[in-house]
């Protein structure tokens, strides 16, 4: 397993360094006659601090003052967005380069001023992450009618609010989490649901600057109720995190479901990355859901969407998820949607429903290109007979 992972980490770096290599050679090209004589070196030196400062700060963390361990991450944050739209134009500009060698086409002055081509190339750059930059920071209000042939009790409407992703840290800080709140409670909803990724790994800035606490002013009729995703365990604080959540009034579901008001059920899994960061996999679905009453619908919080059958198997009516962020950045949303059946929106298959959700957050670059951040406002109808 340690070889493994070694073996991993040599490849990863080894690529990560030779995209960055890349741009470096390829931005020299372009601009290395306009840089000063004797001044490579420092070129060279800015290039590999902003490639790899990401990597410093965050496992630098317990060897560096925290305010030069956060500056550096959210640097490195950033330059994660720069490096992977460079990378994306300038195999492009290579491609159209290729392509004239054979059969001429670009004018000859451009080709003599490559200063030029990189100059555009620069600033288109700046404008995709500038443009990213404001999309990750104004969230959409999406919105689902959604019907569940189940009586719920005198409950013939229920309106509730989704939130999944939300990566509470130095990104997403208190401020922002705030205005989240205010508005999730603008909306007035019957409950809040948080389908995983609350805290982004490091339980230290949620600590500090008291999250706990503004958690404990979201209002709603029937509460607040949460699960684990990956984060939570990729931070090695997922017990401190449950503890806190807990007193702040949030009900984490840990692998088990509680009746609200005896009309309905919330069922939460256990993220499935557990195994690998906590040392116990979480509990199979008919085991979670061992005595739940399902004449009443079932509403699932499950933050991977995956397996989409096991959930349908067991009778679930509604499965809320996040997860995937609908890729972040293009080109990762052509992935997502062939690693899941959906990545984002809704899809129903037979009395089985599902709603998965692009996150309110960020992981890594604090960038979103190609998609939007959500607040999701949920209305579920039920329309079944006592």
């Amino acid at each position: 397993m340690r070889t493994q992972a070694i073996f991993f980490l040599t490849v990863f770096l080894s690529i990560f360094a030779g995209l960055n290599y890349y741009i470096g050679i390829r931005g020299w090209q372009a601009f290395g006659r306009l840089i000063p004589a004797g001044c490579g070196p420092a070129y060279w030196f800015v290039l590999a601090l902003l490639a790899f400062s990401y990597l410093i700060g965050r496992f630098g963390a317990g060897f560096m003052p925290d305010a030069l361990s956060t500056a550096l991450t959210v640097l490195g944050s950033y330059w994660l967005a720069f490096m992977n739209f460079f990378v994306l134009l300038l195999i492009v500009v290579d491609l159209v380069r290729l392509v004239d060698r054979w059969m001429p086409f670009l004018p000859q002055g451009l080709k003599q001023q490559p200063a030029i081509v990189g100059l555009a190339v620069a600033v288109a750059v700046l404008g995709l992450v500038l443009y990213g930059s404001w999309n990750a920071r104004n969230p959409q209000l999406t919105h689902y009618d959604v019907t569940i042939d189940k009586p719920a009790g005198s409950i013939s409407r229920l309106h509730a609010v989704m939130v999944s992703d939300i990566h509470l840290g130095n990104i997403i800080h208190n401020g922002r989490f705030m205005a989240l709140i205010n508005r999730i409670n603008s909306l007035n909803p019957d409950i809040v649901l948080l389908p995983g990724d609350i805290i982004d790994e490091n339980i230290g800035p949620f600590v500090e600057q008291k999250m706990p606490e503004s958690f404990r002013q979201l209002d709603s009729k029937y509460g607040v109720y949460a699960v684990f995703g990956n984060h939570e365990y990729i931070g090695g604080h997922a017990e401190e995190a449950y503890a806190y959540l807990q007193e702040a009034g949030v009900t984490v579901l840990r692998d088990g479901f509680q009746e609200i008001s005896g009309s309905f059920n919330i069922a939460g899994r256990d993220d499935r990355s557990r195994a690998r960061y906590g040392g116990l996999g979480r509990k199979e679905l008919p085991e979670v859901l061992a005595g739940i009453n399902r004449d009443l619908p079932v509403i699932l919080l499950d933050h991977q969407p995956s397996h989409l059958e096991e959930a349908q198997e067991q009778g679930v009516d509604l499965q809320l998820s996040g997860h995937t962020h609908q890729g972040q950045l293009f080109p990762f949303n052509l992935i997502t949607k062939r690693i899941f059946e959906t990545d984002w929106g809704y899809l129903r298959k037979e009395d089985f429903q599902i709603i998965v959700s692009s996150g309110f957050g960020t992981w890594g670059p604090p960038i979103r290109i190609g998609n939007h951040p959500e607040i999701v406002d949920i209305t579920i109808h039920f329309t079944g007979r006592k």
